[in-house]
């Protein structure tokens, strides 16, 4: 989370006293620039990347002004001639770009202003909201309070040629927003690689660095003021298709860190930044926090139930969140979609890399965790004896494209060695503020496929086969039994891998104990086990039980534990799905993610809708909670 600096106090005190002096005295625009003579903007390089920064601020239809401050004519229509009679003629200039940026977004750039030239850039500042625009290098960039005081750059000139100019663009499709849709992530000084963040600590952090085509050397400058590093972290090889881990350590519990990736290609011969980030070390307890929560992104269902557009919204929007880390929950790396006769590690390691520019938005500033799901084929089920089968290469492939937890003095979890693999790093727990959390999966402790068979064929013949195993289950008990926490916090893709349903489903199988018939029969099928699984959520007050899979937000609560499914981040027909298998319950449609806000008084469950441009309206606010609760 960004925190003040000096230097940002400094820029600050700047605004407010030009913003006195303006208002006493009647010097008009020519003032205001004389006032601003002195403001010296940060160099380019120190930007980062944000392209949808804006996303969701505009608040009108934007209009062209032609010549400065006159009330502006109509933008040529669509399909009509740029120069035709009654048309107005908009060419890609600077001076184009910031009048469609004061009519666009009149919230944070109001009033109309005149170009200012400084170092490389031009700009305009607008002294009622201390917000800055400028242009610099044929890049757009923001400053000041809309960025939180941090060099931001949204994007390339060009990106907005069609919000300029859209009778020159084919407006047809579902929006017209600039954001790439191959992947999330812009080339930034000519890195186009990414980093996320993972298994943060009181006193460490991981960062993964990947870059799918280029070679490199990369090392990490860090420090406790922005823009101020103090320390360097070793000097590591990145190698095109392979992340390098760069452990930081010796840090400080409970503090905030900025840090810059520092990169030299192999084809130049000096180093590049690719912008500043922040991350956040454990809080102790009595601390507030806010973490992130996404259900299944499938982003293999490519405008069905995903569109990269508004993965894209949500998280950058999840991200403007400063959360201290994000949760995934479950089937975002669908591998069972593959065709099992000609399947291999590659194909298998690609679901996994698709992910990075996306969860990168995030992950730069907000470790990521991450939770299996019934279509990732990270399973039990699966293994032969031999390295060269689906759930070693999917579990391979999650354990080393993103940083996941093992036990040490923070975290406890799966101990169990797997040929081929290693540590699963599949169940795992820590304590952060006053909150415990716990990681579940059933896949990789069940014999036989819980869900999605890969390749197809039936599945297990009773869901009595199915289960979190003895060892999973004697952890999360001694686990829960043995925390202080004032709040607990448990994570799983669903109830038992499979099904529909939250509380709905909770008596069954070795989750309730008894069958589809109402039969008790969990001592004879759970020899060693003291009580179901909810029984020892509601002995041990778990605060709330996390589930993905039903893609649908509900939000129900049984015997004092709070059952949470969460929605898809990305569906763009914000579907109500399995509605009908939630009897109680407030139930949102998709899509968005779940903001939870942790204080020593109490915690605040927030349900954020996301929308695409083109889709929002009354009612359909991007960025805006619409339902929320609170657990004291």
């Amino acid at each position: 989370m960004l925190t003040s600096t000096p230097w940002l106090s400094r820029t600050l005190r700047k605004w407010v006293l030009i913003a006195a002096a303006t208002l006493l005295c009647a010097c008009g625009q020519e003032s205001s620039k004389a006032l601003l003579s002195d403001f010296k903007w940060p160099d380019p390089s120190t930007a980062i990347s944000n392209v949808t920064l804006l996303t969701g601020a505009r608040t009108k239809t934007p209009t062209f002004r032609a010549n400065g401050p006159a009330a502006p004519p109509p933008m040529a229509a669509a399909g009509a001639a740029a120069t035709g009679e009654g048309a107005v003629t908009v060419s890609l200039s600077v001076t184009n770009l910031l009048d469609w940026a004061e009519t666009a977004y009149p919230a944070i750039f109001p009033q109309h202003q005149l170009n200012q030239s400084a170092q490389s850039y031009t700009y305009r500042y607008y002294p009622s909201t201390q917000n800055y625009i400028g242009v610099s290098g044929g890049n757009v960039y923001i400053l000041g309070p809309v960025s939180r005081g941090v060099l931001t750059q949204v994007g390339a000139m060009a990106d907005f040629t069609c919000d300029l100019m859209p009778f020159n663009c084919d407006t047809t499709g579902r929006g017209t927003s600039p954001v790439p849709t191959s992947g999330a992530s812009k080339p930034v000084n000519g890195f186009d690689g990414n980093v996320i963040l993972g298994v943060p600590t009181d006193t460490s952090i991981t960062a993964s660095v990947f870059s799918p085509d280029q070679n490199a050397t990369i090392f990490l400058s860090y420090g406790l003021k922005s823009q101020q590093a103090t320390w360097q972290s070793p000097v590591v090889a990145l190698v095109a298709g392979q992340p390098s881990n760069i452990v930081l350590s010796n840090l400080l519990p409970n503090t905030n860190y900025f840090y810059q990736l520092n990169v030299q290609l192999s084809s130049s011969s000096g180093y590049v930044t690719t912008g500043e980030y922040s991350f956040h070390t454990a809080r102790p307890a009595g601390s507030s926090f806010v973490f992130a929560i996404q259900g299944d992104s499938h982003p293999e269902r490519n405008k069905n139930q995903f569109d990269p557009n508004l993965y894209i919204r949500t998280l950058t929007t999840a991200a403007n969140d400063h959360p201290d880390f994000y949760m995934t929950l479950g089937d975002d790396f669908s591998v069972d979609t593959l065709n099992a006769a000609s399947v291999n590690q590659a194909a298998v390691a690609a679901r996994y890399t698709l992910q990075r520019p996306f969860l990168g938005i995030i992950g730069a500033s907000a470790p990521v965790f991450l939770t299996n799901g019934n279509h990732e084929q990270a399973a039990r089920y699966l293994l032969d004896g031999t390295p060269n089968n689906v759930a070693v290469w999917a579990q391979n492939a999650r354990n080393t494209y993103y940083a996941q937890p093992s036990s040490d003095s923070f975290y406890s979890g799966n101990q169990e060695q797997v040929p081929y693999i290693g540590l699963l790093r599949n169940y795992f727990s820590w304590t952060w503020g006053d909150a415990l959390f716990c990681v579940i999966d059933p896949y990789w402790a069940s014999p036989v496929a819980v869900d999605t068979v890969f390749g197809g064929g039936s599945k297990r013949s009773g869901m009595w086969d199915v289960t979190h195993g003895l060892d999973q289950y004697l952890w999360l008990k001694n686990t829960l039994e043995q925390s202080k926490a004032k709040y607990k916090f448990i994570f799983a893709h669903h109830i038992m891998g499979t099904g529909r349903g939250g509380i709905d489903i909770a008596n069954l199988w070795e989750w309730g104990g008894t069958d589809n018939t109402g039969a008790y029969l969990f001592t004879q099928q759970r020899p060693g086990w003291a009580y179901p699984i909810h029984n020892l959520l509601v002995k041990n007050k778990v605060s709330i039980f996390f589930q993905g899979h039903d893609h649908v937000w509900v939000h129900q609560s049984l015997d004092g534990v709070t059952y949470q499914t969460v929605s898809e981040p990305a569906d763009p027909f914000y579907a109500l799905y399995y509605s009908e298998n939630y009897v109680t319950g407030e139930r949102f449609p998709n899509s968005g993610y779940t903001r939870v806000s942790v204080s020593p008084e109490k915690v605040k469950v927030e349900y954020v809708r996301t929308y695409l441009p083109a889709d929002e309206g009354p009612g359909k606010v991007s960025g805006q909670a619409v339902f929320a609760y609170t657990i004291p």
